[in-house]
């Protein structure tokens, strides 16, 4: 059984990272036309939406990881069902890069596997603070999505309603890990996991 197991979790790795991701919703903006856009305008969407991209990669990996670890069968299925939206986010996000001429980041498999320890040691701790983890997470992602909507060249009108789109999703994220019984985290922890967006952000940007 432990085995079998294993290969499920190896087989989300894999398909995570190297298969394309698939929407079950309309994709935000998909009826938009597309405007033209400089080319500094064009590479610097194609990289926030890359680092949106990276963004969903951890997500997939952490909630895999705390859902690993969960003891409760309703956190489970919660977790599950808000991964299943965060694959929908790889989708639109990995599309969007497409069409912008850009790439993924090399870095994935290193977000992936960072991200999916940090969920694996956060579940450890028990479903309150692993739920606190999530809802902290996915308020800062609303703020980091928030900062690209600010971001973003005014005519890129797919990528914005992709970003708000996500935006909103995350912000129901939060509260479903709330409304199950999140704990606060103290103030230390969201400062080094700001401090970590920072890095991951930066280098998606690039690379």
């Amino acid at each position: 059984m432990a085995l079998d197991q294993a290969i499920v979790e190896f087989d989300k790795v894999l398909r995570t990272l190297f298969a394309p991701a698939r929407s079950v919703r309309p994709i935000p903006g998909a009826e938009l036309p597309d405007v033209s856009l400089t080319d500094a305008e064009r590479r610097h969407a194609a990289a926030l939406m890359r680092v949106n991209h990276c963004g969903e990669i951890c997500a997939q990996a952490l909630y895999q990881g705390q859902a690993m670890t969960s003891n409760d069968e309703q956190v489970r299925r919660e977790l599950e069902q808000a991964s299943a939206e965060e694959t929908e986010h790889l989708a639109w996000t990995e599309l969007r890069i497409a069409e912008l001429g850009g790439r993924k980041s090399l870095l994935n498999p290193f977000w992936y596997a960072g991200s999916l320890a940090m969920g694996v040691v956060v579940g450890k701790f028990g479903d309150r603070w692993n739920l606190g983890f999530l809802a902290e997470t996915e308020r800062q992602v609303e703020a980091h999505l928030k900062s690209h909507l600010d971001s973003l060249p005014d005519g890129d009108h797919k990528s914005r309603a992709i970003v708000a789109q996500m935006k909103e999703d995350e912000v129901h994220h939060a509260e479903m890990a709330v409304g199950l019984g999140a704990h606060e985290l103290p103030p230390p922890a969201r400062v080094v996991m700001k401090l970590m967006s920072r890095v991951m952000t930066g280098l998606s940007y690039r690379l």
